[in-house]
């Protein structure tokens, strides 16, 4: 751990730059974290696209979730979306797994497996 000295004197804001990021230092415009760690998610996937039915921690309410899709955050925001609409139901991208409202495995598995993917349905 570092010392309190060493903790509150990391700069945050220059006159130079402005407002700055807290992992790398650049100016926030300027600040490459999220593509760094984007690829880092890219690198540690297999290939396979995994999708499961979950329902802890969303009082009893049932939602498809689809893991380990190979593509970089913004096309997966474009991908997540279309998802929603085909199943017309709503849903969220939440740290590179994409979320969909309700019970729709199947007709997701056959839309991915159109776009190219390897799908693997997860779970029971």
């Amino acid at each position: 751990m570092a010392s309190l000295k060493d903790q509150l004197s990391g700069l945050v804001y220059s006159t130079e730059k402005g407002q700055l990021c807290s992992g790398c230092g650049e100016a926030v415009d300027a600040c490459v974290c999220s593509e760094l760690e984007d690829q880092q998610r890219l690198e540690g996937l297999d290939g396979v696209v995994r999708i499961r039915r979950e329902t802890s921690g969303r009082k009893g309410k049932g939602v498809t979730t689809i893991t380990g899709v190979p593509l970089p955050e913004s096309e997966l925001k474009t991908l997540a979306k279309k998802l929603k609409k085909v199943c017309g139901t709503g849903g969220a991208l939440k740290d590179g797994v994409i979320e969909i409202q309700g019970d729709h495995r199947e007709k997701l598995k056959g839309m991915l497996e159109k776009e190219g993917f390897t799908v693997k349905l997860a779970g029971g």
